[in-house]
């Protein structure tokens, strides 16, 4: 039987009540949750001599059940004469001291301040159906009752599934009024029986309201949420933060419902906060593989990132994500990822603190006491130590970090606030040192741990930076790319003009600097900052053969093309845009518009190489590049990054010198031994052969 309204707008309407009741007959309808769904924050709120009103109270068995605890004091009215009838027949022998009226809780027959709890168990919410005015009228008239019958110091307790308009509504009241207005989160659609009432896809909240006594000319306001785990309230400076606060958790809740399906939604991200200041504190990655095989073991595992590595494809992409959980054999993993200015005491106190949220994520069919294991990489947290942070007012927030990697080397790394699981970047630190910084402080104190080394960092702003290590896998192939000039194998003794537009930390025009010997480079940035940045923490130096420009490089090309003033041999562009709405985060859009190319084409001799460091998503937009690319360039080379969006382009003027790929491995062979000659410090483990391999001409 099918007791539900056809619209919305039926739950404000006295017949459609009395109907349902007629229909329901004397069995109990428990409206957003039963007694032992509600009764944490009902004894929480109202004290056993109180005198308290329920509004719309209905056949429901919630004041029975207070009454038989203890709370006898209780006056009950609905606007249904059927269902109180029923519920004087159902109490008169048992409850004496509950009384039931047929009442209209917009007009209420019932003196001032007569109350100190009046209760609304989801009759807000059914006569709260829309934003139209006769609808938003009716609900001032019975806000402004239930103000007039309570006491200072009195509550409105009324549980709500806390819509949007209905939020807006209710706090937005009484905050005027002066009210304090607390927001706690009760149950979820989880606790509901789903045989025989309906299920809701959002969880119930209680607005508490209390009463306080009106201050003249005082706009202040008390806003706070519970969350259900909390215990404690979190104070909220404005009705919008508490509006999103709630939006959060009920989006959660639909998360969960959602993965509480045979068939979840795949791949999922959300984020874990800080209870008491609101700051994330984990990502989860939620990954469905439905290929695995289920056995009794294999249905679910949460996996932890080491700190530091979330940047890497395997982590920080969904494709990576994906691969990882197929490879763990899991039908479900989540992966976990810490946050940077977060503290961690180490794998067992994350286990604990996780331990209950990520279970309200498990697969649907996880057997009973099933023992769900936490994996990670080497079996600890990781190390990640922040360095400095600092504000640009063209990069925004940033932080220089340090990290352990795999091999246990330590890594520099420039971060981006704004695009924080992007690595903007890095270097490799001497090894040795760290170790050492380390085995001083032991002396003094116990044996660290990772979360020790947080505290007490283990390597200090003047560590050395092995300039021989380019970290950067797009680096490698740029550097690669050289082997398209003349006589690759001359190169590094070569008097050659490089042209390297975007700065970062400076790895690679250092790197072409201290490795190709009588090389010219001019670096243009725009963000001055970043020149401090590179300067103080990446061990970036001037030189009379290396100048730092401070310009826009779009300005510095164009301007360069008009007064006909410069020619390089090598122009290399590793600039990121700051428009995250566009599909192409490197470069921006406008470094390869036709009429810039052109200017590039302008300062490039005639047998140089143009390198760019293309990362696009938008395999239209791309298409795009590469098609106004060959419109200046003839020759186009295209080299994937395994494992990354990044793919690098080598672009000529010359298409009579296109080479097939066995002459580029042999060019990129003659190059790479002449920089392996001993006291070049050229690091062993590049093969720049191997960056051309699988080098494709556009």
């Amino acid at each position: 039987m099918n007791l539900l309204p056809r619209s919305s707008r039926e739950f404000g309407s006295a017949d459609y009540w009395e109907k349902f009741f007629q229909q329901r007959g004397k069995k109990a309808f428990e409206w957003y949750g039963s007694y032992l769904d509600l009764c944490g924050v009902l004894h929480k709120y109202i004290k056993a001599k109180d005198k308290v009103l329920v509004v719309g109270c209905g056949n429901s068995e919630l004041s029975e059940q207070l009454y038989d605890v203890g709370y006898q004091d209780i006056v009950n009215i609905d606007i249904s004469e059927v269902v109180i009838k029923q519920m004087k027949e159902r109490n008169a022998g048992r409850r004496p001291q509950m009384s039931f009226l047929q009442m209209d809780m917009t007009k209420m027959e019932l003196p001032d301040a007569s109350f100190q709890v009046v209760l609304d168990k989801g009759t807000l919410d059914a006569v709260l159906t829309d934003e139209e005015e006769k609808t938003l009228e009716k609900v001032d008239r019975m806000l402004a009752e239930v103000g007039r019958v309570l006491q200072v110091g009195g509550r409105y307790l009324c549980i709500s599934l806390a819509q949007t308009h209905i939020l807006k509504k209710v706090v937005g009241h009484f905050s005027r009024e002066g009210w304090m207005v607390r927001v706690h989160q009760v149950t979820n659609s989880q606790n509901q029986s789903s045989e025989t009432e309906p299920q809701f896809s959002l969880p119930v909240f209680a607005f508490i309201m209390t009463k306080f006594r009106p201050v003249s000319g005082s706009a202040f306001q008390i806003l706070e949420l519970c969350a259900q785990e909390q215990g404690k309230p979190v104070r909220l400076e404005n009705t919008e933060r508490l509006a999103e606060a709630v939006r959060e958790r009920q989006r959660y809740a639909w998360l969960r419902s959602q993965l509480s399906r045979k068939a979840g939604p795949g791949s999922v991200s959300l984020d874990l906060c800080d209870g008491s200041t609101g700051e994330p504190r984990y990502t989860l990655h939620v990954v469905d593989t439905p290929t695995v095989k289920l056995s009794r073991d294999n249905h679910f595992a949460i996996f932890i990132i080491p700190q530091g590595r979330e940047t890497e494809w395997l982590f920080g992409m969904e494709e990576g994500r994906k691969q990882l959980a197929a490879s763990a054999g899991f039908r479900r993993l989540i992966i976990v990822a810490l946050h940077r200015d977060q503290h961690y005491q180490g794998m067992d106190s994350i286990q604990a603190e996780l331990s209950g949220k990520v279970m309200e994520l498990a697969p649907p069919g996880l057997p009973a006491q099933q023992q769900v294991p936490f994996l990670s990489v080497g079996g600890d947290i990781g190390v990640r130590t922040i360095q400095h942070r600092d504000c640009s007012s063209l990069s925004g927030d940033y932080v220089i970090e340090d990290v352990q990697g795999d091999d246990k080397h330590y890594f520099r790394r420039l971060i981006f606030l704004s695009n924080r699981n992007v690595v903007q970047s890095e270097a490799r630190l001497l090894t040795d040192t760290p170790h050492r910084a380390q085995k001083k402080r032991k002396k003094d104190k116990k044996k660290l741990r990772p979360a020790d080394a947080l505290e007490n960092p283990p390597v200090p702003e003047s560590q050395p930076i092995d300039k021989s290590f380019l970290c950067c896998e797009h680096h490698k192939a740029m550097v690669a790319g050289l082997a398209l000039l003349k006589n690759p194998g001359m190169l590094p003794e070569a008097s050659l003009s490089f042209l390297v537009v975007g700065l970062g930390g400076g790895s690679l025009p250092l790197f072409i600097h201290d490795h190709f010997l009588k090389s010219h480079v001019d670096a243009v940035e725009i963000d001055p900052s970043m020149l401090e940045v590179a300067t103080r923490w990446f061990g970036f130096t001037q030189s009379d053969r290396m100048k730092v420009h401070i310009a826009d490089g779009l300005d510095y090309i164009t301007n360069l093309a008009r007064e006909a003033q410069a020619r390089y041999d090598v122009i290399m562009f590793d600039v990121d845009s700051k428009d995250p709405t566009v599909g192409m985060s490197c470069p921006p859009p406008a470094f390869v518009d036709h009429a810039f190319l052109q200017n590039v084409k302008g300062i490039l001799t005639q047998e140089g190489v143009f390198i760019l460091n293309l990362v696009c998503r938008d395999s239209g937009l791309k298409d795009s590049v590469l098609a106004g690319l060959k419109k200046v360039f003839p020759l186009l080379y295209v080299r994937q990054i395994e494992g990354e969006v990044n793919e690098i382009l080598f672009c000529q003027l010359q298409p009579e010198h296109k080479l097939a790929t066995p002459e580029l491995l042999e060019m990129a062979q003659a190059l790479e031994r002449t920089l392996r000659r001993p006291g070049k410090g050229f690091d062993s483990t590049y093969v720049l052969s191997d960056m051309l391999k699988t080098v494709k001409i556009v």
